[in-house]
């Protein structure tokens, strides 16, 4: 399985690596390399993630997903968003663009295509932590059977039954940001940018509810069981109701737009080791081609189930990402602390998990008493 999972993966990496030594020598060899190791070693999380959703998607879906999807994670994500956001910042054609990205310049050179897309960078980090802080908030505010930090995740849970709480918390840390971090002529840009990053949220993830639930209520219709249209969660029933047509369409969306709001972090933040937008896409896109298999290799092994705490880590890594990337809106925060605080919450949940796994005798996820399944808090 794992030949079969990262196969392609190990195949992009020879053409992506001989491709950056083709086009900058042994340097561009050697800083796609570094780029690919930095992109795998702060997108863990990204991957945990990515396989909750994933998991409910047919094997033809999932191989979109490391096919069409990871074209758009490099092509997209890491060469042409860049190109766009410039092009829209400094009023420049798509040629224009193109140009000056070829050149090379610093960050701290006024006018280089570095320096544009850092300019840029306040406006981006609003709409990927707005994007991703309602993910988290949406998972932290919901009531569920299994719980890891539960001393904090029942209490906010019962707080999370006040309707729309997840859009009140997450439009006053907006303006918070907006007005105590961003420079006074940035203030519009976060701000629009930051609504514009929840509205994409909450209509990705309602228009996915909204299809899935008429898909089943079409099944009912043909079945003529007259039971309700909404289908008990996969988690609630112990059986994996695999997602198609509409809604496993707009999941596969779901999982590029997230997956956009990880990336914008590590495109800006790859400008700190070259301004070669050619080199920041191979070494980027090498490390996304990992990430994607190690997703596909998670749902495939059935690691969520067996290590229930895993998603709990990886959302509280995502919550902390959140609020990494507003504050990034003002300061400098390297992508190794980033990384180190997702990889500690995934690695104390793992944690967690084994020990739950030990006190119930191993049994398969959800065969227990609820007691069983919630066992006493965990700590970080």
């Amino acid at each position: 399985m794992l030949l079969r999972t990262f196969g392609g993966s190990f195949g992009v990496t020879a053409v992506g690596l001989f491709l950056a030594f083709l086009y900058g020598g042994t340097t561009g060899l050697a800083v796609a390399a570094i780029l690919t190791v930095l992109e795998i070693s702060v997108s863990f999380d990204n991957a945990v993630v990515n396989a909750t959703v994933l998991g409910g998607m047919s094997e033809f879906w999932q191989k979109l997903f490391l096919t069409v999807g990871v074209l758009i994670a490099v092509f997209g994500m890491r060469l042409a968003f860049p190109l766009i956001i410039v092009g829209i910042t400094a009023h420049l054609s798509p040629t224009a663009a193109v140009s000056l990205a070829l050149e090379k310049g610093s960050v701290h050179e006024p006018g280089s295509y570095a320096n544009l897309l850092h300019e840029a960078h306040p406006a981006i980090a609003a709409f990927g932590g707005m994007f991703l802080l309602m993910l988290f908030l949406d998972f932290i505010l919901e009531e569920r059977d299994i719980t890891w930090l539960s001393w904090l995740e029942r209490p906010l849970a019962r707080i999370g039954k006040l309707d729309q709480l997840s859009v009140v918390v997450a439009s006053v840390l907006l303006v918070i940001a907006a007005t105590q971090l961003a420079r006074e002529d940035k203030v519009v840009s976060v701000l629009m940018s930051g609504v514009f990053g929840m509205v994409t949220y909450i209509l990705v993830n309602g228009l996915g509810g909204l299809l899935e639930e008429h898909e089943v209520a079409d099944d009912d219709d043909e079945s003529g069981s007259g039971q309700s249209a909404v289908a008990a969660p996969p988690r609630a029933t112990g059986e994996l109701v695999l997602k198609v047509g509409k809604a496993a369409f707009v999941s596969f969306l779901y999982l590029e737009v997230l997956d956009a709001s990880f990336s914008f972090d590590g495109v800006i933040g790859a400008f700190a080791i070259t301004s070669d937008p050619i080199i920041i896409a191979i070494g980027l896109g090498v490390g996304a081609m990992y990430i994607r298999s190690l997703t596909v290799y998670l749902v495939r092994k059935g690691t969520l189930a067996e290590y229930v705490y895993l998603e709990h880590g990886a959302l509280w890594a995502i919550g902390s990402l959140a609020v990494l990337l507003l504050l990034t809106i003002k300061y400098e925060i390297p992508e190794v602390v980033t990384g180190l605080i997702g990889v500690g919450f995934i690695a104390a949940a793992l944690v967690s998990s084994i020990r739950r796994n030990r006190r119930i005798g191993d049994t398969p996820s959800g065969t227990g008493t609820p007691s069983d399944l919630d066992p006493a808090p965990a700590a970080v």
